[in-house]
């Protein structure tokens, strides 16, 4: 629909409210009951962990890149550094496995802080390689580091790694905040100078955005999820090693999972969470052809579906999922119609 020359968009139906929010409830509560009755095998709940998981790193990366422009490809330091924690409280110091998880993501939180001193006086191509040199350099510290065991890594006190129930339990639990903390924060004023940020970072700034504290705030909050869901990560698996723990593979994975389910919407790490896991969980029994069949479904999607799977039904069918605007038209658009509608 056009009026002189200007077209006029559809209102983009917005899945929000309370009819989605009592769907959700009930979609965690039944989560909840069929982990806790042991209705679902060991196995399940194993695969069910590592997509919650995965959607909680997924969605944190989408926020960083995704709503803010700050596309890392060093969010694996906070990995390997929440794993290393529970590893050195659990089997050097004898100590809980959750305070070793509690401290990893404090040790995350604190590192950050001291990388965007460095990193915020960067942008684009500059901030994403500067992250993933400094994720090496941890690397090998790591490798050398006489105190972790240097290369050979180490294991957690057998006694200290969890059942998969309450791994289950943690992982679905910080799933579910980290959802809600990033819907939350896109709402707010906060949010939405970060989206501001992302399209033009002089042009949010001259009207006020304070550019360093929004990306801070952005960076800590992160930092601090995907420091948690690494350590749950190593107490499912019961070891670290530098190689694995600060692994590229575990941005990679993150990059994939928000390409596929959309980059800026909240829906779209969800289901890129759930198709990466079955994905990783199928092509496992191809050793060597994983990545290479991972990265052709990634191309196939970025040139097929640029605004990946929940991006591309959004933008055809005319709604949003969790959108973080607001439930009103915009002024400019109602008034055309309005104009429309006297023609």
């Amino acid at each position: 629909m056009e009026n002189n020359g200007i077209a006029l968009r559809k209102p983009v139906k917005i899945l929000d409210g309370i009819p989605m929010l009592i769907i959700c409830i009930v979609i965690c509560i039944a989560l909840y009951i069929l982990g806790i009755t042991k209705t679902f095998s060991n196995n399940t709940m194993r695969y069910l962990l590592k997509i919650f998981l995965y959607i909680t790193m997924g969605e944190m990366w989408n926020l960083m890149s995704g709503f803010t422009g700050m596309t890392s490809l060093g969010q694996q330091v906070f990995v390997g550094i929440a794993g290393y924690s529970v590893a050195v409280f659990t089997s050097t110091f004898k100590m809980s496995m959750w305070l070793g998880l509690l401290v990893g993501a404090v040790i995350g939180v604190v590192f950050a802080l001291l990388l965007s001193l460095i990193l915020f006086r960067m942008r684009g191509m500059y901030f994403a390689v500067a992250t993933w040199l400094i994720a090496e350099a941890v690397r090998l510290w790591f490798n050398s580091w006489r105190f972790v065991k240097q290369g050979a890594g180490m294991t957690i006190a057998t006694s200290q790694i969890p059942k998969v129930r309450e791994l289950y339990i943690y992982a679905l639990t910080l799933c579910i905040i980290a959802l809600v903390v990033v819907y939350i924060l896109l709402r707010t004023k906060t949010g939405l100078g970060l989206t501001a940020m992302r399209d033009d970072a002089d042009a949010s700034s001259s009207v006020g955005v304070n550019i360093f504290k929004s990306k801070l705030l952005c960076y800590l909050i992160c930092s601090l999820f995907i420091a948690l869901a690494g350590g749950m990560f190593a107490l499912q698996k019961g070891s670290v090693l530098p190689s694995s723990s600060f692994s590229i593979d575990w941005t990679v994975a993150m990059v994939f999972i928000v390409i596929i389910g959309g980059v800026g919407t909240m829906a779209g790490p969800i289901l890129g969470g759930i198709v990466y896991v079955i994905l990783s969980e199928f092509l496992a029994h191809f050793p060597g052809w994983s990545n290479i069949i991972l990265g052709a479904i990634a191309i196939l999607v970025i040139i097929f579906l640029p605004d990946g799977i929940i991006g591309t039904l959004q933008k055809k069918l005319n709604f949003e999922i969790f959108s973080q605007k607001r439930l009103s038209e915009p002024k400019k658009v109602k008034g055309l119609k309005e104009k429309a509608n006297m023609a």
